[in-house]
């Protein structure tokens, strides 16, 4: 099983890539007690979280509710939508993860200073 403690930065989403147009990385960090938070890409998140064998389900979300730009709305609301059904969880390595659910599919990268910079 994957060790999610820590922060892990978007790089795809719905099999584009996460790079221009946005306020900053989109990230999530996973406390090791259930929590997470993060920015999808215009609005910082918070919510909880639980793994259960490769299955990863999202409590509630809850969101800031700023504006930003168009591409940068667009990748945060596919953000979100992927947080909101549970997701199957494939671990290729200890650096990635890949996330795929009803509400669509993410890769993210292990990146513990994903918060500190803009794209």
């Amino acid at each position: 099983m994957v060790d999610l403690a820590g922060t892990w930065r978007f790089t795809a989403v719905q099999g584009a890539d996460v790079t221009a147009g946005l306020r900053s990385a989109p990230f999530l960090t996973f406390d090791g007690d259930g929590q997470v938070y993060g920015d999808a890409g215009v609005n910082r998140v918070r919510g909880t979280w639980e793994l259960a064998g490769t299955r990863l389900v999202f409590g509630p979300m809850v969101s800031t509710m700023m504006a930003g730009p168009p591409e940068a709305m667009t990748c945060e609301q596919r953000i979100l939508r992927l947080l909101g059904d549970p997701v199957e969880l494939v671990a290729p390595d200890g650096d990635t993860i890949e996330l795929d659910g009803s509400g669509g599919a993410a890769t993210l990268v292990r990146d513990e200073h994903a918060g500190d910079r803009a794209v």
